[in-house]
């Protein structure tokens, strides 16, 4: 049925499109007949606003791989430095769930690790809506961070690092057995906020697939049979990505996460300071208005590189 919709839509897009480019063609050749400039002008603003559309059903289109169309999971997860990685770490895990809000997209908390004194050491979320992974999985890499520190009593410029891991949510049409000798389950105690409850029972669970080290963990449901259920539903996803990557071996990139987090293997750069820019490094696409992005307007960044990677600019 999400297959079915998602087909549906795209046709039904295209209809439509059609049908107001010959109904906007024919109000333009009307006003000239008649020599009515207000609904020339009127159709050609219609022709405007039709082109954008026509540029987002592109982008759409080319999101065909098999999984585009999945929910997708995130992970962030802050790189060496501290204080400093984590505050970046969860800078970036508040920037894609503003993109994820502006979009409509339901956003579930499956696991947060505190940094000791600000910011997160690691986050698991679920991005649910229409070709969300698909989209996500343009953001996978490590992301620099230059600015200022606040944390710095000096007041120096610091550089820090962070990775995001994308993958899908795959639904019961792919097959991943995995088998119970191949996984080892530990129970902790759940952490941050939630009540009494958290705090007296081990209800988090954290997952350890021995054969290719994958670790996942849940921790936002009340019982340790639910956060389990969950874990071994992303582990599942782990799994099947895994599986892909061996047939593309391209998408080993585009997750970015065996990809060391530091320099040199970033993807994108964020500066606050001396400048404010943005900047992709695979694509040169880039932005000025930090704050912007910061505040989850990506689009254009993500924009870019499925164009580039069409054109065969990147892999």
């Amino acid at each position: 049925m999400q297959e079915r919709t998602s087909l549906e839509d795209a046709l039904d897009g295209i209809g439509k499109v059609e049908r107001e480019l010959e109904d906007d063609i024919g109000m333009i050749e009307l006003g000239e007949a008649e020599n009515d400039q207000g609904v020339v002008a009127e159709a050609e603003a219609a022709l405007k606003n039709l082109k954008k559309e026509v540029a987002r059903r592109e982008l759409e289109a080319l999101l065909s791989g098999e999984a585009d169309r999945f929910d997708s999971y995130l992970e962030v997860h802050a790189g060496a430095g501290g204080t400093e990685s984590q505050d970046w770490a969860a800078m970036l895990l508040r920037m894609y769930t503003r993109w994820a809000e502006k979009h409509g997209f339901k956003i579930e908390y499956l696991e947060e690790t505190q940094g000791e004194e600000a910011g997160i050491k690691s986050a698991t979320i679920q991005i649910s809506g229409h070709n969300a992974y698909g989209w996500l999985k343009t953001e996978a890499g490590v992301h620099r961070l230059v600015r200022i520190s606040p944390f710095d009593s000096n007041a120096r410029r610091h550089t820090s690092f962070s990775s995001v891991a994308i993958f899908p949510v795959v639904d019961d049409s792919i097959k991943i057995d995995i088998k119970e000798s191949d996984v080892r389950t530990d129970t902790m105690r759940s952490g941050g906020a939630g009540g009494q409850h958290v705090n007296k029972t081990d209800s988090a669970v954290r997952i350890t697939h021995l054969p290719t080290g994958i670790v996942v963990q849940c921790q936002n449901e009340r019982s340790q049979t639910s956060n389990k259920a969950t874990a071994m539903r992303i582990l599942r996803s782990r799994l099947a990505e895994l599986e892909e990557e061996k047939r593309e071996a391209e998408l080993a990139r585009e997750r970015g996460a065996a990809q060391d987090i530091g320099f040199g293997s970033q993807i994108r750069s964020y500066w606050l300071h001396p400048n404010q820019l943005v900047k992709d490094h695979r694509t040169k696409y880039e932005v000025g208005n930090t704050q912007a992005v910061l505040d989850g307007e990506l689009d254009g960044f993500v924009h870019a590189y499925l164009l580039a990677k069409a054109a065969g600019q990147v892999v």
